[in-house]
């Protein structure tokens, strides 16, 4: 049998809300959806007062901005970073920092801090060496997977001009010169 969601109160809300933090960095936005969540499940079960629950939200998320909990900007530059590392594309990162209720003056501020050492041709060249495309790619299926390798760079958001630099490059040293040039 399902556990039964507790009454929500002030009190239930903080505490459900540190413990989230204590296991998962967040943005506001993106903790006031877990706790919306919360109040949405107690209400199937118990009477509940859906805005009195959001007016707690609010209170909820505005002391923990305010005790350094909870920080937009640093969750943004970390969510930028993490991204990045992995191959995303600046379109791409703001769609997702977008999701998680990071407006874009945040989402700026966070890629800007990052593009000196991050550029999107890093991303690209990161992304095409971990999935082995192009210049990366074994063997001879080199030229019959051109446009599929294409097509993974432009679905990670990159533009045609740097997915086509990316994909025919001669060699890996041609792709360290090209990102030497940005740097």
């Amino acid at each position: 049998m399902a556990k039964r969601p507790r009454k929500i109160t002030l009190e239930y809300l903080d505490k459900a809300a540190l413990f989230y933090l204590e296991r998962y960095a967040s943005s506001s936005e993106n903790l006031k959806t877990v706790l919306r969540r919360k109040v949405w499940r107690s209400a199937r079960e118990h009477e509940v007062d859906q805005e009195q629950a959001e007016v707690w939200i609010g209170e909820t998320v505005a002391r923990l901005q305010q005790g350094g909990w909870l920080d937009d900007q640093a969750w943004a530059d970390m969510r930028v970073r993490s991204l990045r590392y992995k191959g995303e594309s600046a379109r791409s990162i703001r769609m997702k920092l977008a999701a998680k209720g990071i407006d874009e003056e945040t989402a700026t501020r966070a890629l800007a801090q990052d593009e000196p050492d991050n550029s999107d041709i890093a991303a690209a060249i990161s992304y095409a060496r971990r999935r082995r495309m192009g210049p990366y790619r074994t063997g001879d299926d080199r030229e019959e997977r051109r446009e599929r390798d294409m097509a993974a760079l432009a679905r990670k958001g990159f533009g045609l001009d740097l997915t086509r630099r990316v994909i025919d490059a001669e060699d890996e040293e041609a792709l360290e010169e090209l990102l030497a040039e940005v740097r």
